[in-house]
């Protein structure tokens, strides 16, 4: 079994900064060229194409946005036009947007949260999938759902865990599709990963203290826990591992 990703190429969406930088920079240590796909972090997503060039590995950095099929469609012409082929997307890209209840939930609350996160998933898959069939048994899909996705994540992300819950459902659905072509789909659910500006920005410290206190190993999970599961998967080791959610939280439901 081997976990070398030497001539491999991967299309990391959401991979400006935090999770989705470290599943690229993590790629490409294990050996894959990576296109860096940005929404709003032109500057940071240059700074990860910087870093894995250091690696030796070939990178580029493209922006888009993801919830809109013209510009999907761009992101995977541009990026396998830059590769010259595609065997690897993790689609990292997605958002709780912002906390809100039920109850006082507008609608285009509901759709921006479902787009972005359900949406984006979907479009990114359905522009690659001729990619990767021509990849063949090289071709992995690796989906980003959420601890939420199990739990229904915290106060006022009901369809936040919702969007991610349909990310599991679409996961599943995709490996029965594409798994005869030899190409698996899995998705992560990650728990807490510290240091990430999505609990930066939507749990207060008290919060995310209180979330590690819970955790079976004792702390916060990091991008290079995710990185790593995710070079597993997309590796030979991981060849016979399809329609899996991998849940990346420490033990949480243990504890």
């Amino acid at each position: 079994m081997s976990f070398d990703l030497t001539g491999r190429r991967a299309l990391v969406t959401g991979a400006g900064h935090g999770i989705g930088a470290g599943i690229a920079e993590g790629l490409a240590a294990a050996g894959a060229d990576v296109v860096v796909h940005y929404g709003h972090s032109a500057g940071p997503a240059a700074e990860v194409v910087e870093r894995i060039g250091a690696l030796g590995r070939k990178a580029t950095a493209i922006g888009a946005d993801v919830t809109v099929t013209a510009e999907v469609d761009r992101l995977l012409d541009e990026a396998v036009g830059f590769l010259g082929g595609l065997e690897i997307v993790v689609t990292n890209a997605g958002h709780l947007v912002g906390r809100s209840p039920v109850a006082e939930m507008t609608d285009e609350h509901f759709s921006t949260v479902v787009e972005v996160n359900l949406g984006s998933t979907f479009r990114t898959v359905r522009a690659a999938i001729p990619h990767l069939r021509a990849a063949g048994p090289k071709g992995r899909v690796v989906t980003m759902a959420s601890l939420a996705a199990h739990n229904g994540g915290g106060a006022g992300a009901a369809v936040y865990a919702a969007s991610k819950a349909g990310v599991v459902g679409l996961t599943k659905g995709l490996a029965k599709e594409l798994g005869p072509a030899g190409i698996t789909v899995n998705a992560l659910a990650p728990g807490f990963i510290g240091g990430t500006a999505f609990h930066d920005t939507f749990t207060p410290p008290e919060a995310q203290k209180a979330m590690v206190g819970g955790i079976g190993v004792g702390r916060g999970g990091t991008v290079e826990d995710v990185a790593g599961a995710v070079v597993w998967l997309c590796s030979d080791a991981g060849a016979f591992i399809n329609g899996t959610t991998v849940d990346i939280d420490g033990g949480v439901g243990y504890r």
